[in-house]
């Protein structure tokens, strides 16, 4: 590998193709910045990164440092994250539907000395900051990340001044420098950092790049468009380094529009879209558009597709939806890649590309074709951790757990057929996964039971058409409080002003008992019998429409 950063690997590429374009936003008239759009090429970007560095370089930042950035999907964010990355300081992005509490968390977690914010969060980071401050006794500085001409004039603060950075802020970066620290649900509540290395980064792109098969990927001549937000592996780690390490574009969008996405894809020019499983069937819901057929997309990457949907989606808009599967700790994918593709399944491909799997019993015992059990992952029986991410921040017990046995446990149930082809069945994990964000259920739980009338409470995932699931809450009120519909209403705003919108519960099913093991852990799986739609249990109350994006 040539590059020893993503900053490198960028520099490389934008010296050699200044002009050609790297960032495109398609044109939105309701967009306060850029409403008739906008495209940056790489010496652009470059030029701007180069000019940021060298005022954080003034400032005292260097390697070993955190910086969180709260810029959303901005042209801004790859200023900064570039910047940073040529002093070997980690990127700590945040997601913006965080509350305060979550917040405050990650920054505690990350120890960041830095956050760069949207104008509009800089009130919520504040006072973010403030109760760091009080807590820790240190400084948490917050800046406009958008005005650059304030930072070149001088507006960063001055990195802490510590024994350690002092020594080390000044070190090159290398593969191994943590080039960003993202956060992933667990089941213990609070979500854990992922400590993400530059070779983490570099590996995953060029994983993507060289796929091959239905996965064909071209020098100088694509264009990724890509909803996801850039807090999420999949757009900063998979397809924004993939885009630089072969010359490409990327398209940056706040969110998947299903009003506005062919046009947008159109006007962009893409020729690669990535996906989650609500696209197909809101895309299949809409009616018939000019543009469907007018874009160039040589084929979708991504995840969840419903296979009754995945033939029809594709007989409609004329290109292949590759199913894949990764998680942020693995830093590539598996993909059914490969014709003929099984869309009739949940198929996403064998073993291959730098990642070897192994499906298991709860003893750990391989198992053979066609039953299901554990997906365990790893590199090579030489090197198993190659690529992957360098462990969980201050969790050392958790990161051995996963890698125990010298193979990483997933924590998702997955068959194999005779000729490899893995299969997805379901999550083994207390894991809700709804429009493609991972919802930690003990999270959850612990706002909830935080409530004065909560005596009991559960979460688990319902199933749901458009959003794959949704958080469904089982509560036992406490002695002599109603469960009716004003409680459940009050439940939802309790937990919708303390955690980000989507996490709030979509039901709320209140219960006289939850049944519990010996030791007064709840039993979950014995809350309904197998097979029954949690939805359809009487009195359930369905809060789904108050779920919005704030």
């Amino acid at each position: 590998m040539k590059d020893l950063c993503v900053w490198q690997a960028f520099e490389r590429i934008a010296q050699a193709s200044p002009d050609a374009p790297f960032l495109r936003v398609p044109s939105h008239p309701e967009r306060e910045w850029a409403p008739a759009g906008l495209m940056l090429t790489y010496g652009e970007v470059l030029s701007i990164a180069m000019r940021l560095r060298k005022h954080y370089r003034e400032a005292g930042y260097g390697s070993h440092m955190r910086v969180a950035t709260l810029l959303a999907n901005r042209p801004e964010f790859f200023f900064h994250y570039l910047a940073l990355n040529s002093l070997g300081v980690s990127l700590v992005p945040i997601n913006p539907d965080y509350r305060h509490d979550e917040m405050l968390y990650q920054m505690e977690h990350s120890e960041a000395c830095l956050v760069v914010a949207l104008p509009e969060r800089m009130g919520d980071l504040l006072k973010v900051s403030r109760a760091y401050d009080s807590q820790r006794g240190a400084s948490l500085p917050v800046v406009n990340g958008l005005d650059l001409a304030a930072i070149e004039g001088g507006a960063l603060p001055v990195a802490p001044v510590t024994a350690e950075a002092s020594a080390r802020a000044s070190e090159a970066p290398n593969l191994e420098t943590e080039a960003a620290l993202l956060y992933t649900s667990g089941t213990t509540g609070r979500p854990k950092g992922c400590r993400l290395s530059n070779f983490y980064f570099l590996n995953a792109g060029e994983g993507y790049r060289t796929q091959g098969d239905r996965l064909g990927i071209e020098t100088g001549c694509e264009v990724f468009y890509n909803p996801l937000p850039l807090y999420h592996m999949n757009a900063l780690a998979v397809s924004a380094t993939c885009a630089i390490l072969s010359a490409n574009a990327l398209v940056l969008v706040e969110r998947f529009s299903p009003q506005r996405w062919w046009s947008e894809i159109v006007e962009t020019g893409a020729t690669i879209i990535h996906y989650l499983g609500i696209v197909a069937p809101t895309l299949l819901n809409q009616p018939v558009s000019s543009y469907e057929r007018q874009h160039k997309v040589k084929f979708g990457l991504g995840a969840g597709i419903e296979p009754s949907l995945h033939a029809a989606f594709e007989a409609r808009f004329g290109f292949p939806m590759i199913e894949v599967w990764g998680m942020t700790e693995t830093g590539r994918i598996f993909a059914d890649k490969t014709e003929p593709r099984a869309v009739e399944t949940r198929a996403f491909g064998r073993s291959g590309g730098g990642m070897q799997a192994r499906i298991v019993d709860d003893q750990e015992r391989e198992l053979p074709p066609g039953q299901a059990g554990e997906l365990l992952v790893r590199h090579s029986a030489e090197a198993p951790r190659h690529g992957f991410f360098s462990g969980y921040l201050k969790n050392d017990a958790a990161t051995q757990e996963a890698w125990r046995g010298g193979w990483f446990h997933t924590g998702d149930i997955v068959t194999q057929d005779a000729s490899g082809m893995l299969y997805f069945v379901d999550r083994k994990k207390h894991i809700i996964r709804r429009s493609g964000e991972n919802i930690a259920a003990a999270e959850i739980e612990a706002v909830l039971q935080a409530h004065a009338a909560v005596a009991q409470v559960a979460v688990v995932p319902a199933p749901d058409e458009v959003r794959e699931e949704e958080v469904f809450a089982c509560i036992v009120p406490m002695p002599g409080v109603q469960g009716d519909e004003s409680l459940a209403l009050e439940l939802f705003e309790w937990a919708n002003q303390k955690l980000a919108y989507y996490k709030a519960p979509g039901w709320v099913l209140f219960l006289e008992t939850l049944p519990t093991t010996g030791t007064q852990k709840v039993q979950k799986t014995l809350i309904f019998v197998a097979g029954e739609d949690p939805r359809k249990r009487g009195g359930v109350f369905d809060l789904r429409g108050r779920k919005k994006r704030r």
